[in-house]
């Protein structure tokens, strides 16, 4: 029997445990923290019972996921459940863009922006399915749908600024720019609007679900499968050199270039070393969990509704503040997220107690405080939001980076964004996840598609770590629904 090491239990990592497990692999997974999980960890935290998720917390992207879905995680705890509304951008006066889960729905409340809406999203959300070979692996490569890749590709090679001019209310800028800002990239930059049109696209098709009683049941779920099929998991197991390494046929890696660089030292190829060393990390979070009572008292009545808020202002306020951070300056008005998974999974809350989740986007390392301007940006489209705090949980720029080494500098999105790095991943090759050390492997949000909890990019790296064992791989099919 063949045998493989994984570094690292976040999401992409047991996803590749799991896919080289059910292929007939002895998979070990070693994990450096004592619980599981990755960026999918949830707690109880300010109240007993008041249950907030660390840091992925909605989850178009996983929800409609063909590896996870391939898996029916369902038998495993895992339930998904969806607020009324997926996302709501405010605007000053009480106005709102309202993403809802259905294009015409959408588009019905964007006025004359709703053909245009309609037009850019209903043919790639009804084909999401088809696309998703596609779109969530390697870009160089030719495609499997060639004509339907480019109805949604060409668009996403565009600046998010150049398909925001398409739109000419506040409402369907604001909406657009806010998920596009999920990038953490200048919205004038080339292939900045691909992030953003792969959530909405993936949205309009499965819908922002949360987890369940956290975005930890996800992990959990796969962990379970995970030891049905005869894997094992250490935790508090932190492997900083090959000599640590258990022996085995592959490893796979679920860590940072930069790290796998400094653990593999003089094994690795020079020009990759090179590479994984030169590899960029973009803006980071600031991140407030909120106790709120009776939640938090919007303007815009829809946003009381939605699972997610973006607060932000204005499309133009929104871009002033990512070019802000990509330079290095702190926005007086920084781009804000908010998540009311509770709407979803009343489970979360104690009482009328509710768990508010939020994160603002800052530059890479900030050493500062956000909390008072996240404060003062959610209390400008909720007014009477401070005075229904009834306690707070902080984690900043250094703490993330300190609670998940793959987070550098507070960068929750593992890597910089950019034109190269997102299509190239960590280095110029046609194979992102071979590291150029034979049955070695990464698989980290580094690679593509990038971040998330959906699994791909370590679902994509057992793909090669099976190829390279002559193993015969189970292909992935999608569940229907």
């Amino acid at each position: 029997m063949s045998t493989a090491t994984v570094v690292g239990a976040g999401p992409n990592g047991l996803a590749a445990a799991l896919a080289l497990a059910r292929a007939g692999v002895r998979v070990t997974v070693l994990e450096a923290a004592d619980d599981i999980g990755g960026g999918t960890r949830s707690s109880e935290a300010i109240l007993p019972g008041l249950l907030h998720d660390h840091c992925s917390a909605i989850h178009p992207m996983a929800v409609g996921s063909p590896f996870l879905r391939s898996l029916d995680l369902e038998r495993y705890g895992l339930r998904w459940t969806w607020p009324e509304i997926d996302c709501v951008h405010p605007l000053d006066g009480g106005t709102a863009g309202v993403l809802h889960r259905s294009v015409a729905g959408t588009a019905a409340g964007l006025g004359p922006d709703g053909e245009r809406w309609r037009h850019l999203f209903e043919g790639p959300s009804a084909a999401y399915d088809s696309l998703s070979d596609d779109i969530l692996g390697p870009l160089l490569r030719f495609p499997r749908r060639p004509l339907r890749l480019a109805r949604f590709g060409i668009p996403a090679l565009a600046p998010a600024s150049l398909l925001a001019k398409l739109f000419t209310t506040e409402e369907a800028r604001a909406l657009f720019g806010g998920i596009a800002a999920h990038a953490f990239h200048p919205l004038n930059r080339p292939l900045s609007a691909a992030i953003g049109l792969g959530i909405i696209t993936a949205g309009h098709r499965y819908g922002w679900a949360v987890a369940e009683g956290g975005s930890r049941r996800i992990t959990d779920a796969m962990a379970a499968l995970l030891l049905d099929l005869g894997g094992r998991i250490e935790t508090g197991t932190r492997v900083r050199s090959v000599s640590a390494l258990p022996e085995a046929d592959v490893t796979v890696w679920d860590v940072t270039p930069t790290a796998l660089a400094d653990i593999l030292g003089d094994l690795l190829p020079g020009r990759i070393a090179r590479a994984y060393r030169r590899f960029r990390y973009g803006p980071g979070a600031f991140k407030v969990d909120f106790a709120v009572e009776g939640g938090v008292p919007w303007t815009a009545a829809a946003a009381r509704r939605a699972g997610t808020v973006h607060v932000g202002g204005t499309y133009e306020e929104i871009a002033a503040g990512e070019r802000d951070i990509h330079a290095g300056r702190m926005p007086e008005r920084p781009f804000v997220l908010v998540g009311q998974q509770y709407l979803a999974d009343p489970s979360r809350s104690v009482g009328e107690v509710h768990p508010v989740w939020t994160y603002a986007h800052v530059p890479h390392g900030y050493t500062g405080d956000a909390t008072a301007a996240i404060t003062a940006q959610i209390e400008r489209f909720a007014p009477g939001f401070r005075d229904r705090i009834i306690g707070t949980e902080v984690r900043t720029t250094p703490g993330f980076a300190e609670y998940n080494p793959n987070y550098v500098g507070g960068n929750i999105m593992t890597g910089a964004k950019d034109i190269t790095q997102l299509l190239l991943g960590p280095r110029p090759t046609l194979q992102p996840y071979d590291v150029g050390l034979p049955g070695h492997f990464l698989c980290s949000a580094a690679t593509p598609p990038g971040p998330g909890a959906h699994g791909m990019c370590g679902a994509n790296a057992a793909a090669r770590a099976l190829r390279h064992l002559g193993h015969q791989e189970r292909p992935v099919r999608q569940a229907a629904g």
